[in-house]
């Protein structure tokens, strides 16, 4: 079984969460990495343990999958040892060859860069690395001797496995292609361009997860349909802080519908898993049953359904990965 997980708003969606779940629940062979880079932070929770991870995927936590990071993604190597180091993963993380790596200049090119007061760029040398890739003068992963212990082939890793997660990163609406375009990141992250990544072609792939929470933020400049304060957030309990910029969330308590349905038809989402039900609807926290879901919550899952044409097979009901209630079997 190979899946896709992609975010279908601005990022920060919950993918981290889902990962996590998805890592031991399914018990995949590999655990790839899509994506543009450092620059997307997906937080962690399992067992008392949190990590905030730029590098590495977020199926860190089932020890018997190995964890890949394909060609599509640049690396920064000094974050790539420090998350592996922090994870106690060492020996099950492996980089792909072609992977554009990200070097100092390009984070200082980053910094120093009129996007980045533009739209808020997060300064981790992701767009001018993209751009030295396009113009065919980036250096590749395989020349730096630093990573020479995570090299493989991930293309071929990916395509033997039998049981492959494969996370993107960022959301569907920071599409350089689909998204708030110029208020996006530096490449598609579309589920066709993350398959592409990881070396996945678009005939394998059994399932896409669109992954989106019960309410909609996003970090950074740019347009954003019905915004509240920051004040009227913290009241509703929706307030949120980007985990690579620590920047507040831009919040806006409804999902935006029209863009939903742009981006699950565009993905191909085959499943939506919904987080931080809890979080909206009171009295719903760490609940593990659907039928045990307050009314009020179960209107807006079955709203979501019937606006995006695609089941909701996950939600989440707390930051635990274990705080989730999996309809796969009764939906599918």
């Amino acid at each position: 079984m190979k899946t896709i997980l992609v975010g279908g708003q601005f990022g920060d969606e919950g993918k981290g969460k889902v990962a996590s779940y998805l890592a031991i629940s399914d018990n995949p062979e590999v655990v790839a990495r899509g994506g543009v880079g450092p620059n997307a932070g997906h937080t962690v929770q399992f067992d008392g343990k949190k990590y905030g991870l730029r590098m590495l995927p977020c199926g860190i936590n089932n020890p018997k999958s190995k964890i890949m990071i394909g060609a599509g993604v640049a690396v920064d190597p000094e974050v790539l040892a420090r998350e592996v180091e922090l994870t106690g993963t060492k020996g099950r993380v492996f980089v792909d060859k072609r992977c554009t790596v990200i070097t100092k200049e390009y984070k200082e090119a980053d910094a120093g860069s009129a996007l980045c007061e533009k739209i808020g760029t997060t300064k981790t040398g992701c767009g001018p690395a993209i751009t030295a890739r396009a113009a065919r003068s980036a250096k590749l992963a395989q020349e730096f001797p630093e990573l020479k212990q995570f090299i493989t082939d991930v293309p071929a890793a990916v395509n033997k496995a039998k049981d492959v997660l494969i996370e993107g990163s960022q959301g569907f609406m920071l599409s350089v292609l689909y998204g708030t375009y110029p208020f996006v990141t530096s490449k598609d992250v579309s589920a066709s361009t993350i398959a592409a990544d990881v070396g996945l072609g678009p005939t394998n792939i059994d399932h896409v997860v669109m992954i989106i929470k019960a309410y909609t933020t996003r970090v950074g400049n740019g347009p954003f349909k019905d915004e509240i304060s920051v004040e009227e957030a913290k009241e509703l309990g929706f307030q949120e802080y980007g985990t690579v910029t620590g920047r507040p969330r831009r919040t806006s308590k409804d999902l935006h519908w029209d863009d939903l349905r742009l981006a699950a038809m565009i993905n191909g989402a085959t499943q939506i898993a919904l987080t931080k039900l809890d979080v909206r609807f009171a009295g719903n926290a760490s609940v593990r049953e659907y039928a045990k879901l307050t009314a009020e919550s179960k209107k807006f899952i079955e709203r979501i359904e019937k606006e995006l044409s695609v089941p909701v097979t996950l939600i989440g009901t707390g930051p635990d990965a274990k705080d989730i209630i999996d309809r796969r079997k009764e939906v599918l």
